[in-house]
């Protein structure tokens, strides 16, 4: 596998609401005019040409640059802003998490981070290289990198809550995120900011300031001809770490002379690693002839970040005095280079609007580990390791066509498709000595925190998929609005599908309307779930260190333990709705959904015991296993929920008042449970192949319901906003062996957002502004979950551990 080269970047009113409860609707704000965003035509989930948000069949939500700009998040990152405005969008910052250190997974509805399918200008984004296998939330799953995709590109977001796969493809079961690029014909825009954590951190009775992040962009754009435009940008990031570790209290069977030297110290790290990114990206379109148009767009990411493992006590067989005489905390480094490029051309034959386009996106992640030991190897062993190599990519060819016709008062566009796509994964061994067995047999093998891959854990997997559409939308009449769409996707290592979606919306009163939905979709195992292999870090059945192997399912000591090859995950989506719109000050909108979900795909347990161990030194000629997992299809579910956005808008002293107020709620429920196989029961009667903790992963783990009140206020010279977000609670669940199966339920938790902005001049602008102002933190884990005092947050809650966030933004436009 070619490993990536990846360099390292250069490095006073304020409207206070009590609160409402939040779903995504912060989208639907007034513009500059006085205009509202329901009146703006939308693009994603219907091919009509004349749907705005509010006549939309399904719950879509649309945000633009200066909702992302004043979301007050760290930095510009796109997840966090959006997680911000859209409460049914999950964002967790995780810790101590493996590969979400470094990649941040994100939900729609409460399901799975790759089943939510993300476009760029309508074209299908390729996901991470990377699988989030020591998270929480979206454990086991390749997500989209949304911190890949620059904010200062992006014109707005279309987000479809509900199933799309009919219309889009397979992942589309939760929903559609589509990201549409600025696509300005001149002008530009400078931004920088400056932000930083000041908190007060009670486990250990300090004021901390960390996580100091700054922020530059710009973009410029030029017309080429009289139609077409060039519209390039560039933007960059850096962020320092942040800690909330509490004080050590050494567990009892580490509790040796030398290790007590440690006590009472911040041996641990629960926070954001330090990150630096740099992002690049063009749009552009250049008329060819009368009636077509060539049109290119392109992303380009670069990160280095890193993340946190579990501390090494001074006298431990994982460590060697000689080398770390205090102890050691490895810390782990990501390399993810990300490019994405589409060319296409658009018009016109006959009486068909023609678009034909070619896709190339890439993945690259280089994880690596430093402050490290590979005891085996004794004292004279390396620090630094490469332990893995990981691409990931993608290219699709697509043909749409459409056209619209009109019966007597009726209108419909019909439009028909192909898609072909090649997907491929490749993993790349580590060094030798992150992999190597020294000849110190007493001591773990493998560089601590993650042991390298090996030539024989290499994949080189590709497979082509190959689909076709059609669809129609009509509107019959003003009341009535309808979408219908079929399509066949033809997997060459899963076979073909059939899904399709059928909505409707009907006006039956004057500002009153009904919606509903229903459709089936499909989602293959990822290449990656096929694939991907590593070595990492957790905690056995008595809460001590242990090495850990996540085997794919084509690996022989998974098959011997009982793993299948996996099936697609199917569902069945259906939604009925209620929309009002009462002149030009209120709207409202009230969904409700089903998601069944079979075949959901996830993590098995941590297979962890002696006997594990015995049989697999008897069997297999590998370094000691003391833990193991791999993929199952592991339970079909359902989810059920609702989400109400609802806005109000007014004159006020001069300027515009805008009120929005949201809620979501998702309830997940497991049926039909993978019973455990022979090959595990005959090992150790006690084994469960998907339990508890795997469980709470897919029901309990994301919080259920959300919600936000959201008060803006504007005039010529001064933007004022304030938010009031809810998260709700969370459920927790360990297994640690022998019964002892400890859980916590961290309660709801309240946030307070706010921003002043002031123009000072007719181009520059300049903003104040703070997240999470009163500096609120989730519950405290309790004794059996904190780890002896060293992680007295979880990373469960939206609201996070790092505290308040206070920024200041300026902003120059020409």
């Amino acid at each position: 596998m070619r490993r990536p080269s990846v360099r390292r970047p250069p490095a006073p009113l304020a409207l206070a609401i009590a609160c409402v409860i939040c779903a995504p609707a912060a989208a639907q704000t007034a513009d500059a005019d006085g205009a509202t965003r329901l009146d703006a035509v939308i693009v994603t989930g219907t091919r009509a040409a004349d749907r705005t948000v509010l006549e939309s069949t399904s719950p879509i939500d649309v945000l633009d640059a200066q909702d992302l700009r004043r979301a007050g998040v760290a930095g510009g990152e796109l997840g966090s802003a959006l997680q911000t405005l859209l409460p049914s969008f999950n964002f967790p910052r995780q810790s101590n998490s493996g590969g979400a250190d470094h990649v941040r997974a994100a939900q729609l509805r409460g399901l799975s981070p790759d089943q939510v399918l993300v476009l760029i200008n309508g074209k299908r984004r390729h996901t991470s290289a990377l699988v989030s296998t020591g998270s929480k939330i979206g454990r086991g799953a390749t997500p989209v990198d949304f911190n890949a995709i620059p904010v200062s590109a992006i014109a707005r977001i279309e987000v479809l809550r509900d199933g799309a796969g009919a219309q889009y493809g397979s992942d589309a079961v939760a929903g559609v995120v589509n990201v549409i690029l600025d696509d300005a014909a001149d002008g530009g825009a400078f931004e920088a900011s400056y932000g930083l954590h000041h908190t007060d951190l009670a486990p250990i009775g300090r004021t901390l300031t960390d996580g100091q992040t700054s922020f530059v962009s710009a973009k410029v754009g030029t017309a080429l001809g009289d139609e077409g435009f060039l519209r390039v940008g560039l933007e960059a990031r850096n962020r320092e770490a942040t800690n909330r570790a509490g004080f050590d209290q050494v567990p009892p069977w580490d509790q040796t002379e030398a290790n007590l030297t440690v006590q009472g110290r911040r041996n641990y790290h629960l926070g954001d690693g330090a990150s630096q990114d740099l992002n690049g990206w063009f749009n552009t379109e250049v008329p060819i002839g009368e009636t077509a148009t060539l049109y290119g767009f392109g992303t380009y990411h670069q990160r280095d970040t890193e993340g946190a493992n579990y501390y090494r006590y001074p006298d431990g067989k994982a460590n060697w005095p000689q080398v770390y005489p205090d102890g050691f905390r490895p810390v782990s480094i990501g390399e993810n280079l990300d490019i994405g490029a589409v060319a296409g051309v658009r018009g016109q034959w006959g009486e068909w609007q023609v678009d034909a386009s070619l896709n190339h996106g890439r993945n690259e992640f280089t994880y690596r580990l430093r402050d490290s030991i590979n005891a085996s190897l004794g004292p004279g062993s390396p620090t630094r390791f490469r332990t893995g190599d990981y691409a990931f990519s993608q290219r699709l060819l697509n043909l749409d066509l459409s056209r619209g016709f009109e019966t007597f008062t009726d209108y419909h566009t019909v439009a028909a498709g192909l898609e072909l796509r090649t997907e491929r994964y490749e993993t790349g061994a580590g060094d030798p000595a992150s992999y190597a067995v020294g000849p110190y047999a007493d001591r773990p093998a493998g560089s601590q925190a993650g042991g390298g891959l090996t030539p024989q854990d290499e994949a080189d997997l590709d497979r082509d998929v190959a689909s076709l559409y059609a669809s129609l939308a009509s509107s019959f009449g003003e009341r009535l609005a309808t979408d219908v769409a079929v399509r066949y996707e033809n997997y060459d290592d899963f076979g073909g599908e059939l899904t399709g979606r059928l909505a409707a919306r009907y006006e039956f009163a004057p500002a009153f309307a009904l919606r509903g939905a229903l459709s089936n979709n499909v989602r293959a195992p990822a290449l990656a779930q096929t694939g991907y292999e590593s070595t990492s870090t957790g905690y056995n059945a008595a809460g001590q260190i242990v090495q850990g192997r996540l085997l794919s399912v084509n690996n022989p000591i998974a098959r011997a333990l009982g793993a299948t090859d996996l099936s697609p995950e199917t569902s069945i989506n259906a939604s009925l709705g209620f929309t009002s719109r009462i002149g030009r000050r209120f709207d409202m909108a009230l969904d409700l959904f089903q998601i069944e979900i079979d075949d959901r795909i996830a993590l098995s347990e941590a297979i962890t015991s002696d006997a594990l161990t015995a049989f697999v030194d008897a069997n297999f000629d590998v370094a000691r296993i003391q833990s193991a997992q791999f993929f199952v299809n592991a339970a079909d579910t359902r989810t059920r929920g609702a989400e109400l956005v609802a806005n109000w808008r007014d004159a006020l002293a001069g300027g515009q008042l805008h009120l929005t107020g949201a809620w979501s709620y998702a309830k997940t429920e497991l049926r039909n449970i993978v019973a455990t196989p022979q090959q595990l029961a005959a090992l150790d009667p006690d084994y469960v192949l998907f339990g508890v903790e795997e469980r709470n992963t897919l029901t309990d783990a994301a919080p259920r319901t959300r919600g936000q009140f959201t008060a803006t206020w504007r005039d010529d010279r001064w933007n004022l906003l304030a938010r009031v977000q809810r998260h709700g609670s969370a459920k927790r669940v360990f297994n640690f062996g022998g019964g002892h199966e400890p859980e916590q339920v961290y309660g709801a938790q309240w946030q307070l957002d706010a921003e002043v902005e002031l123009r000072l001049a007719q181009r520059w602008t300049l903003a104040l502004g703070g997240q999470n102002i009163t500096d609120e933190y989730p519950d405290l884990s309790n004794e059996d979950i904190f780890y002896f005092g060293n992680l007295p947050y979880d990373v469960l809650s939206p609201i996070g551990s790092n505290g308040a966030y206070w920024y200041t933004r300026v902003r120059y436009t020409f």
